[in-house]
């Protein structure tokens, strides 16, 4: 009879006397038993007593006991790299740094909120741990902000810093209650200009889209929802084909709509011109898409701009955010004031994006309806 496996033979629970052993097969012979593994890496077996039987003993069951590894870790990216198998400590005053971020993260999760911003803020959040060390909550002051913001010369990592810091206190004050003091309050973020945008003149745009209908259906309509709609990319590539509406040929419109409850507000209606019928009932017959418009990469568009814009013998960088600049500035010159521009854009009404639109008016030959105001990275006026 076969020797019987290690996790057997040392069990406490095995019987004195040998098991009978089974009748042979004539067929064939018996096989040895599977192997076990020497060494597991999660789980202890803990095997159960086998009855004595005369027919071959089945597969013995295990129970499973868990070994508790470590909470978790955050890498220098801020990512979970371990996740708990216990729960997780409550979260009040006197918790632990580590475990405040995991409860953020888990909070901004839950709110859907994009996986780069998440990333963007664990990273902050983690270099900040590193900095201060394991503080609890109720231990960290001021300075240890200052500090932190201290550590970077650019304007732009400190002000990134700033709003990751101010997120999170944000939301152990306003939340969950556990603190009553914002250790981020006094500090502003450098003020960063915008850009000059870059704009495409009127002999620039006819090229463009010259060459657009030239290369096809598909890279024609996507230049016009740029360039004579405004258009995001995030709002180009989230476009459906219901969200078109081409029962009047000749007053086309288009539906900008967000799956987000937290983009309600920019959502609009934007209407086309009577060329935009044609090239959209041609595409649809052409390239027959599926429940998204356009199915591409981000980076897939940028690239078809630049080659649009380059077969176009356009001498300056193009990108999707000129096409939707030169739309803006178009719309000044015809009398859109920044109030409008802010609704026909879908952009929030705060200080930074009325500076925005009125650089539109500037270069639209118009005065700006507001003067200069720089604007924190918590979004206040100073």
């Amino acid at each position: 009879m076969p020797r019987p496996p290690a996790s057997l033979r040392n069990s406490p629970n095995r019987q004195n006397s040998p098991s009978p052993a089974p009748e042979p097969v004539e067929t064939a012979p018996a096989s040895p038993p599977p192997a076990q593994p020497e060494q597991p890496s999660l789980f202890d077996a803990v095997p159960e007593t086998p009855e004595p039987d005369t027919t071959p003993a089945p597969r013995q069951g295990r129970s499973i006991r868990a070994i508790q590894p470590q909470l978790f870790n955050i890498n220098s990216k801020g990512d979970i790299i371990q996740q708990p198998v216990v729960e997780i400590p409550a979260l009040n005053s006197k918790s632990s740094l580590d475990v405040a971020f995991w409860w953020f993260r888990s909070h901004l999760e839950q709110l859907n909120r994009p996986k780069n911003t998440i990333a963007s803020y664990m990273y902050d959040l983690a270099g900040f741990e590193e900095f201060v060390g394991q503080k609890i909550l109720e231990k960290v002051v001021s300075s240890d902000v200052a500090n932190f913001l201290a550590q970077s010369q650019k304007k732009s990592t400190r002000k990134r810093r700033l709003t990751s810091l101010g997120a999170f206190f944000k939301y152990l004050i306003q939340t969950e209650k556990v603190l009553d003091k914002d250790p981020t309050d006094n500090f502003y973020a450098d003020f960063i200009p915008l850009k000059t945008p870059v704009v495409l003149d009127p002999a620039e745009q006819e090229a463009i889209m010259d060459a657009a209908r030239h290369e096809n259906s598909r890279t024609f309509l996507m230049i016009y929802f740029m360039l004579k709609l405004g258009f995001t990319r995030t709002e180009l590539l989230a476009i459906q084909p219901e969200h078109v509406d081409a029962t009047d040929p000749a007053l086309p419109q288009v539906y900008v709509a967000y799956d987000d409850k937290r983009w309600a507000k920019k959502e609009r209606k934007v209407p086309a011109t009577a060329e935009f019928t044609p090239a959209f009932k041609s595409y649809i017959e052409e390239f027959q898409p599926g429940r998204k418009l356009f199915e591409m990469l981000p980076q897939s568009v940028n690239k078809l701009v630049e080659r649009v814009a380059r077969d176009a013998e356009i001498n300056k960088k193009v990108t999707p955010q000129s096409l939707r600049d030169t739309y803006a500035v178009e719309s000044a010159r015809t009398g859109s004031n920044s109030s409008d521009l802010l609704k026909i854009l879908g952009l929030a009404p705060d200080p930074r994006n009325r500076m925005s639109v009125d650089r539109y008016i500037k270069l639209a030959g118009g005065a700006p309806s507001s003067g200069e105001i720089k604007v924190t990275a918590k979004g206040k006026a100073v």
